[in-house]
């Protein structure tokens, strides 16, 4: 597990040591001082030599984990996708953004398999807007919530987790959203009825198996986005998905990750 190291007098080439060590993160808190994620394999007397100092000069602390630990960040930060701009709960800035409060939920928008459903739903909202969207195994919600900022008129969301929904909550509360966006427990078989877009960012294997119950929640000429998906196992995904009627429309890739898009057929 990656540790924290504080350096409160930092040389000039202290940045360009850390990156070399392979640093997670690193930041600047005050004038003079850097703060880096540093990765277990490399040792603090490792770090402390890269640096030029010696190991007692550094503070090291715990370092906490987001998106269920899959994303190491020192601190919440702003993202941009298209017309979206999501940034952390307590930021200044417009009415327009998406704030979302720190939690140990996945989604954080921070994750290459978020962002490639924040591009897809960005660009299929840009064509034609759905009247709704369904958001499977929601998260901190923000997807479901990135729809309603994109005009999206309702979203329903369905998560297994109970703190999930929690957070999901507390973000819409947060974004003035809550009464367009209906949280239910549970998966695809939760809800009844079809969206005309349907998203669904988990693992591969859930999305497997969930396939049939899926594929139900999907409209008339309804488009699917499916995510969370390692790029060795896309065909996998995709042909479990063609056996049901869901034609293949584009695949986007990002650090070892792709997101399938798919339409029904019916």
């Amino acid at each position: 597990m990656p540790y924290r190291v504080d350096l409160h007098s930092a040389a000039a080439d202290a940045f360009d040591a850390l990156i070399a060590l392979g640093a997670l993160d690193i930041d600047c808190p005050r004038q003079g001082s850097l703060a880096a994620l540093i990765p277990d394999r490399v040792t603090l007397a490792q770090v402390a030599a890269a640096l030029g100092v010696d190991s007692d000069a550094l503070s090291v602390s715990h370092a906490d984990g987001r998106d269920d630990g899959s994303v190491w960040v020192l601190a919440p930060r702003a993202i941009s996708v298209g017309r979206l701009r999501i940034v952390p709960d307590g930021t200044g800035g417009s009415a327009d953004v998406l704030r979302l409060v720190d939690a140990p939920v996945f989604g954080t928008g921070l994750h290459s398999t978020t962002a490639l459903c924040l591009e897809a739903l960005e660009e299929e909202t840009r064509i034609a807007l759905p009247d709704a969207v369904l958001d499977i195994g929601t998260g901190s919600g923000v997807l479901a919530l990135a729809a309603l900022m994109l005009g999206v008129p309702r979203a329903s969301a369905v998560d297994i987790d109970d703190e999930a929904l929690s957070v999901a909550a507390k973000n819409a509360r947060i974004n003035g959203l809550t009464d367009r966006l209906q949280l239910t427990r549970g998966g695809p078989d939760a809800v009844a009825g079809a969206w005309p877009l349907v998203l669904a960012n988990v693992l591969a294997a859930p999305l497997i198996e969930m396939a049939p119950g899926l594929v139900r929640r999907v409209g008339r000429r309804g488009l699917l986005v499916l995510s969370g998906i390692p790029a060795t196992l896309e065909r996998d995904v995709a042909e479990a998905y063609r056996r049901l009627g869901m034609h293949h429309v584009c695949t986007k890739s990002r650090s070892g990750w792709v997101a399938l898009i798919m339409r029904a057929s019916w």
